[in-house]
């Protein structure tokens, strides 16, 4: 299976280019979909997180509480490692399955840390959703709310803008409108298509 890695820092519309690429009939293996997977209620993972962090981390259905998770573990890189530790091979794992059972000519791997994990290793192309630091921050906010400080601090945390550019093969830049980047879409899912046919 041809694996195209997609991924690009908080707020700069991943979500929004695997949709398009999804439209042209692409599978999608979205590791934070997977990351939320392996933390269901009832999950051996979440058990250890609760263990972990006490229970106040869950909410009173059961599940994780995603936004106290966030603002420990970004104010406390020791805590963050601990979770990495934790979730960072269960998720490679259900990745590398999810990706095996991919149907369409090639599969999308869509990651925030494809760059910062071993995740790379899956892909044979890297793809990046660039747009500047101050639209991320922009975006983030309208999106999710919370405090700018904490978003900050996950920008911080990401491997920076210009490492990211020097891994990639290719580079959508989303400063464009929706027209144009759904135009790009399709100019490299052709590429792709041509790609995995040959590699086949």
């Amino acid at each position: 299976m041809f694996v195209v890695g997609l991924t690009g820092g908080i707020g700069s519309g991943k979500s929004t280019v695997a949709e398009h690429f999804h439209a042209l009939g692409v599978c999608l293996v979205d590791a934070d979909v997977i990351a939320r997977d392996v933390v269901e209620p009832g999950s051996a993972a979440l058990d250890s997180i609760a263990q972990h962090f006490g229970s106040s981390i869950l909410q009173q259905t059961g599940s994780l509480d995603r936004s106290q998770l966030r603002h420990i573990i970004f104010s406390q890189p020791l805590q963050k490692d601990w979770l990495e530790g934790l979730l960072h091979p269960l998720i490679a794992q259900c990745m590398q399955s999810r990706i095996a059972n991919c149907e369409s000519t090639y599969c999308l791997l869509v990651s925030p840390l494809l760059l910062e994990t071993d995740q790379q290793k899956l892909v044979d192309r890297v793809l990046v959703v660039d747009v500047s630091e101050s639209n991320q921050l922009a975006r983030t906010l309208a999106r999710d709310g919370g405090d700018e400080s904490t978003i900050r601090a996950i920008i911080d945390s990401q491997i920076s803008r210009q490492s990211r550019l020097q891994h990639a093969d290719d580079v959508l830049d989303n400063e464009q409108s929706q027209e144009q980047l759904k135009s790009a879409v399709a100019t490299l899912h052709d590429r792709y298509l041509e790609m995995a046919n040959e590699s086949g």
